[in-house]
């Protein structure tokens, strides 16, 4: 990835005046709340050090010219009055979904050139689509001096994944690489969209580690589960299984299949644990944080069934090491992917080598491992 100056001297090269602007918007991790957000539930995101840059200075035509440094300063354009699905640069999707949703809201918008790299780990659970996005979005609120606010920018950017690119996605990604805070983790109620922020610990570091499992049976495993969520909420006699008790469905218990049983139990009892967690670390209860991370993680594995062997051994790995001085959980939509882990910062070192020199020999795979901090989104 480019550094900001080489990002503007590469503009300056490629398109031949300097950029007037340059702007940023983290990637995201979700500490817990998993599956939550299309039930309506409640998630604790935090905008995280990787994220996109962009170089870029309106144009006066009607045109958007793109430059994907990251591929090969592959370069796609096309008229505001024609924005198409392109079936050959699927990079280039998000770039014309998002200028035709805010075209929608702001139509007085002009054409743009635009210089984009980044360093999100593709393929880990930490969106890259969406600090895209709200990148996009940033640059040209600021290019058109937009009044756009951090949840319509996140709105504007879901709309662009869910109705061009084609992605199902809830708003938590958007939104917390619009609005995260620094140091800070948001808890989000997904269905009014309403957040708070509470302080992460200084004594504590977010890390990431990529198990390197490619997600297999994502798309149509989440499918499926979001069906079962949506059959249990309708026996259950709710909107959501946001507004379920663990009461109630024990009671319509016999009315659902087991597995229908399975993932409403999950997420009831996420909801339960994201809120807990959220209070935990305002009170300081670092203990309580690793019993509710733990406490996820076995519900992934067993009511949602999302978690793989690599996952697990990577997750019960680290709590050997961090014990109750920290967390430890999958993240993301699951089959693969990321684990995540608050660990006490005189114990990274320890960790990583726990990874390195277990994990090969158990799995056959070589993890990747990411110290983070939680930083300041895009439209904060």
């Amino acid at each position: 990835m480019l550094n900001r100056q080489e990002l503007q001297d590469a503009f300056l090269s490629h398109f031949g005046q300097p950029a007037a602007l340059t702007v940023h918007a983290p990637g995201r991790v979700n500490l817990i709340g998993e599956h939550t957000d299309y039930n309506g539930g409640f998630v604790f995101p935090a905008a995280i050090n990787f994220g996109t840059w962009i170089a870029a200075c309106k144009r006066s035509d009607n045109q958007v010219v793109a430059v994907a440094m990251d591929i090969n300063g592959n370069e796609n354009s096309f008229y505001l009055d024609d924005i198409q699905f392109d079936h050959n640069q699927s990079w280039a999707n998000y770039v014309r979904g998002v200028v035709k949703m805010l075209q929608q809201a702001y139509p007085d918008i002009n054409g743009m050139s635009l210089m984009i790299t980044g360093n999100v780990p593709q393929g880990a659970g930490l969106s890259s689509s969406a600090s895209f996005e709200i990148a996009l979005l940033r640059a040209f609120s600021d290019a058109y001096g937009l009044s756009l606010t951090g949840v319509e920018a996140a709105l504007l950017g879901q709309k662009a994944e869910n109705d061009f690119v084609g992605c199902s996605c809830g708003i938590m990604d958007q939104l917390v690489s619009a609005l995260g805070g620094e140091d800070q983790a948001m808890l989000l109620d997904c269905e009014a969209l309403t957040y708070r922020h509470t302080t992460l610990p200084d004594e504590l570091a977010i890390v990431i580690i990529n198990s390197n499992v490619k997600r297999g049976l994502v798309d149509s495993e989440y499918n499926i589960r979001r069906e079962q969520c949506e059959e249990a909420a309708g026996v259950l006699q709710v909107t959501s299984l946001r507004h379920a008790t663990l009461e109630q469905l024990e009671q319509h218990k016999p009315e659902l299949k087991n597995t229908v049983y399975q993932r409403a139990h999950h997420v009831i009892t996420e909801n339960a644990r994201t809120l807990a967690m959220f209070d935990a670390l305002e009170a300081g209860d670092i203990a309580k944080v690793s019993q509710v991370m733990a406490e996820s993680h076995v519900s992934m594995r067993d009511d949602f069934e999302i978690t793989v062997p690599q996952i697990d051994f990577l997750v019960e790995q680290i709590a050997q090491v961090v014990g109750d001085k920290g967390g430890v959980r999958m993240t993301g939509g699951g089959f693969g992917g990321c684990v995540v882990a608050l660990i006490p910062k005189k114990l990274v070192e320890k960790v990583s080598d726990t990874v390195n020199n277990f994990y090969y020999s158990h799995t056959g795979l070589t993890a990747a491992i990411y110290v983070c901090s939680a930083e300041r989104g895009a439209f904060a």
